[in-house]
């Protein structure tokens, strides 16, 4: 029994009342009841909601190019398209972001919500399909096989974008650490032990590379997901569809959102295959690893203060103890390794939903959207943190950096053209056992002097392909041998 603020709607299982304020309807409705997960709706990815207009949007300018629905119905859903996407009704997209039957409760949301939206502009009540039908205008010549997924795709390049940029600002963050630290002289480590000398500014840019190696591979992953299958209605074949529709559909898109998607060759295989989606969580993951490592980095090179590495200083942003006055700890790298563990456990996801899929279609892709959207989001947001948090602060604990590098034994490597390998095995074990610098036992030995020595352990001879010094041959005394 239907009150004064609800409108009575009807499915293949009866009627339902729907709150008259609600622009979505009784399939919307349904879901809600059917599929109470994880209380995310879908409206919590714009990128999502903003896609399903973009693609029902074009639909519309499609169909009418084509004669198959009228001018006022194709105006009125473009205006609703374009409302959404300016921010109207995203409030209205309910449905939970898990849900069962391959997305179509989510295309019903959206064929609902512009529905009404339509119908307003009209100047009708919310509800009057008579006038402007969800499924027989708003859906017209479509599917939610082909909707769906569609938009998915356009979600996540948006997503992408947005995590490109980010990923940027965080590598011009250690780009400008890199040049700040150039000079500044410090141990490399191997397996945790003393290699051989560095520049910070070198480990730093490390950082910077790797996140530009990133950002290409992420991009080329973009160009896979503009493939789309906009047309293939149910399984691919494009049936109740015109000839034209799917290339029709495809250049509307195209303009309406300015990404450069493309009508897939193989509608049947675009259907069903869903490799675009786990080739792009593959690379998510490769961010992920790679960012996480660099945020172990950080941690060990900040550990102490006193007890750790301690060669630089992450800024403090927070106490970091309830019983230990005092203490800071690298509460933003931490942040960004755990979401880096999350990315890492959705790819896992992703390849198992892709596996399930069956015959001409992918019943899990919710799951896949689900999971590569917090993926890209909390990437992005993981990087911008990192950047404006933790990257631009950090400051070089330079006396640190200059006695590691005086006490330690991988500064003997350097020495090897000079006093050869056995010479310097053997000054390399004295100082460890004596603990005395391997400069001051290499000049009692006359295996080299003070002079030669500041000479070949400069900076620029130790952190950078340089030729030997050639010294006069009675600079190097028997004792050498």
């Amino acid at each position: 029994m239907s009150t004064s603020n609800e409108r009575i709607e009807h499915d293949l299982l009866g009627d339902l009342p729907v709150p008259n304020d609600a622009y979505y309807g009784v399939h919307t409705l349904r879901a809600l009841v059917n599929f109470p997960i994880t209380g995310i709706p879908i409206s919590t990815y714009p990128n999502l909601v903003n896609a399903l207009a973009s693609v029902k949007e074009a639909a519309a300018m499609a169909n009418h190019d084509l004669g198959v629905l009228a001018e006022h119905k194709m105006k009125a859903i473009v205006h609703a398209c374009r409302e959404i996407r300016n921010g109207t009704a995203h409030d209205q997209f309910v449905v939970d972001v898990i849900q069962g039957g391959a997305g179509t409760s989510t295309n019903m949301n959206a064929n609902e919500v512009i529905a009404n939206l339509a119908l307003e502009h009209l100047g009708h009540q919310r509800g009057d399909y008579a006038l402007l039908h969800p499924n027989e205008d708003v859906n017209l010549g479509q599917s939610t096989n082909d909707v769906y997924p569609t938009a998915l795709k356009i979600a996540t390049y948006m997503g992408i974008v947005q995590l490109v940029h980010a990923m940027g600002v965080l590598r011009h963050s250690f780009e400008r650490k890199a040049e700040e630290f150039r000079d500044d002289l410090k141990m490399g480590r191997t397996q945790l032990q003393d290699a051989v000398p560095m520049t910070l500014g070198q480990e730093f840019s490390t950082f910077a590379v790797m996140l530009g190696e990133d950002e290409e591979r992420l991009t080329e992953a973009s160009k896979l997901i503009c493939e789309i299958n906009l047309g293939a209605t149910a399984i691919g074949t494009g049936i109740n569809t015109s000839p034209e529709y799917a290339a029709l559909a495809c250049r509307h898109l195209a303009s309406i959102t300015g990404i450069p998607v493309v009508t897939s060759p193989n509608l049947v295989e675009a259907t069903q295959d869903v490799g675009s989606f786990v080739q792009l969580s593959g690379v998510l993951k490769r961010v992920a690893i790679k960012l996480s490592k660099t945020c172990n980095d950080l941690r060990l090179l900040s550990s102490g203060p006193r007890a750790g590495f301690g060669e630089i200083n992450l800024p403090p942003v927070q106490a970091g103890s309830s019983i230990m006055p005092g203490k800071v700890n690298p509460v933003i790298p931490e942040v960004v390794n755990q979401i880096a563990f999350e990315v890492i456990g959705n790819d896992v996801t992703v390849s198992f939903a892709a596996e399930a899929g069956q015959l001409q279609l992918n019943a899990f892709e919710p799951l896949i959207a689900h999971s590569l959207f917090k993926s890209v989001a909390h990437l992005r947001a993981g990087c911008l943190t990192l950047a404006s948090r933790c990257v631009d602060g950090i400051m070089a604990n330079r006396d640190r950096l200059h006695a590691l590098v005086e006490n330690s034994i991988g500064i003997v490597t350097a020495l090897n053209p000079y006093i050869g390998y056995t010479n310097a095995t053997q000054v390399a074990q004295e100082a460890l056992a004596s603990g005395r610098s391997v400069a001051e036992i290499v000049i009692e030995k006359g295996l080299l002097s003070r002079a030669q020595l500041d000479e070949i352990l400069q900076p620029s001879m130790l952190t950078q392909p340089r030729q030997a010094v050639v010294f006069p041959p009675q600079s190097i005394e028997g004792d050498a041998s």
